[in-house]
């Protein structure tokens, strides 16, 4: 569900085809046996922004924007495309929720942020197709999303504040995190045999 969440949070934070600048995590890995993806796990990164976003197992299925004005917080509820995906414990967990009541009915101004809606996304993607244009999701922000999940996997493997450049998609300060950004290829698949 990461990248999902984190396309809405960067969406929200206006940094949907960048990534973050500084990012650090840590996580419990298991000591033996088959299993070695992590388990409970804290990863903060900050943005060229000035924002910092914190991703935790621990926090609530969702994004919660903090401001000024209060709080909003923003999940999928408990709807599930697929039967593995999370839902919340708690039955009465809203979809949209605020710290005041008021944020939610507020009357967004011409002049403010307005997001296009879709409420079909193999639809909206057609109609870009036929109209030449973006899509709602864009496949550069898809990437984005993923990068940033990924990013904070390697920061759980590498402990300490590891700087990120976005633009060239590199880490500056660890060669150590930089040899973690791919995969050796098994022949005949992957990307270096085509």
């Amino acid at each position: 569900m990461g990248a999902h969440h984190l396309d809405i949070a960067h969406w929200g934070m206006g940094t949907e085809y960048t990534g973050p600048v500084e990012i650090e995590a840590k996580a419990e890995f298991p000591k033996k046996g088959l299993w070695n993806v992590h388990g409970n796990f804290e990863v903060k990164a900050r943005y060229a922004n000035g924002v910092t976003m914190y991703v935790s197992g621990d926090r609530p299925n969702g994004v919660r924007f903090e401001g000024s004005e209060g709080w909003v917080f923003v999940t999928r509820g408990n709807y599930q495309a697929t039967k593995s995906d999370p839902v919340t414990a708690d039955a009465n967990r809203k979809a949209l929720d605020a710290s005041d009541p008021k944020i939610m009915t507020s009357i967004i101004g011409p002049d403010e942020i307005h997001l296009p809606v879709s409420t079909n996304h193999y639809g909206n993607w057609l109609d870009a197709i036929k109209a030449n244009t973006q899509p709602i999701a864009p496949v550069e922000v898809a990437h984005r999303s993923c990068s940033a999940c990924l990013l904070g996997h390697i920061a759980m493997k590498v402990p300490k504040k590891l700087k990120w450049d976005p633009a060239h998609e590199r880490f500056t300060n660890s060669d150590e995190a930089n040899k973690l950004l791919s995969r050796p290829q098994h022949k005949p698949y992957g990307t270096d045999y085509i």
